[in-house]
């Protein structure tokens, strides 16, 4: 069965971004704990908890991938930025434990010119103090594009984190974003089997827990993370298609972060499932 969604506003409430997704043919969905630019999170509604819990075991759904502001950097060289990243991280966790059984990605941050190793070990350390709030959800690293001095360029920055933060790390997974790995530098348009072959090799697949299902709007190599709508960028349809039916991915959850209405998303699920082959 193809597990796919889109990203909900958590704004209009837990069993209302359930029945959201129902609504576009989805089975599964993504939300950010907060306002994605940072911020205090809204105080969690039991009985609304409660109901989403109620419709996802109805329905089946795959589990659910919260997502952690864009703002938060726990590998920033400035202390406060720091600081509030980590506080955040531990906040959010302790919330998922409402929602037992999901996911909370996050991009692991950027060293800001400490160097990638300084930043690993910054990383490290904030999970280390979150990973044991996290009883019932597992945190997934997302592999990242490489912008700046973005840690998660490659597979190798995250096998680090993993093995860094020591007896926690049965905790964690990671979360490959489509989009990311191509501008990475990864060729999953043309040797997806040989990327998969890699991250197997590097940190197991074991690991892989969800996709972030993007096109990219740049060449392969760019560094650059522009999303694209499935099929309308540099990846292509076929490939993405190729992403969904490939036999050590299937049963993940994939979650559409394209530039779309949920309109728009509505016609992408419709489009990707009459291409999934059960």
């Amino acid at each position: 069965m193809l597990h796919i969604g889109c990203h909900l506003s958590v704004s209009q409430g837990f069993e209302a971004m359930g029945k959201n997704a129902l609504g576009i043919g989805a089975d599964t969905f993504a939300f950010f704990t907060r306002n994605p630019r940072g911020g205090a999170a809204k105080e969690i509604d039991g009985a609304d908890v409660q109901a989403l819990r109620a419709l996802c075991a109805e329905y089946s759904f795959a589990p659910l991938v919260a997502h952690a502001p864009y703002t938060l950097n726990v590998c920033s060289a400035d202390e406060g930025i720091r600081d509030f990243a980590v506080r955040t991280l531990c906040d959010d966790l302790m919330r998922m434990e409402a929602l037992p059984g999901n996911y909370y990605n996050f991009h692991p941050g950027s060293h800001t010119g400490q160097g990638a190793e300084t930043g690993i070990a910054l990383i490290a350390s904030a999970l280390t103090r979150a990973l044991p709030l996290a009883e019932h959800t597992t945190v997934l690293l997302e592999t990242m594009a490489g912008k700046g001095s973005e840690i998660g360029r490659n597979f190798e920055e995250l096998r680090a984190v993993i093995d860094a933060v020591g007896d926690w790390n049965s905790r964690l997974g990671v979360c490959l974003d489509t989009c990311h790995v191509h501008d990475g530098g990864f060729d999953i348009a043309g040797n997806l089997d040989a990327v998969l072959d890699e991250f197997d090799r590097v940190i197991g697949l074991a690991r892989l827990r969800a996709v972030h299902l993007n096109d990219s709007l740049n060449v392969r190599g760019s560094r650059k993370d522009r999303h694209a709508k499935i099929g309308e960028g540099e990846i292509g349809l076929e490939a993405l298609c190729a992403v969904i039916n490939h036999p050590a991915l299937r049963g993940l959850p994939f979650i559409l972060e394209t530039p779309n209405e949920l309109s728009g998303y509505k016609s992408e699920i419709a489009l990707l499932r009459s291409r999934y082959r059960e």
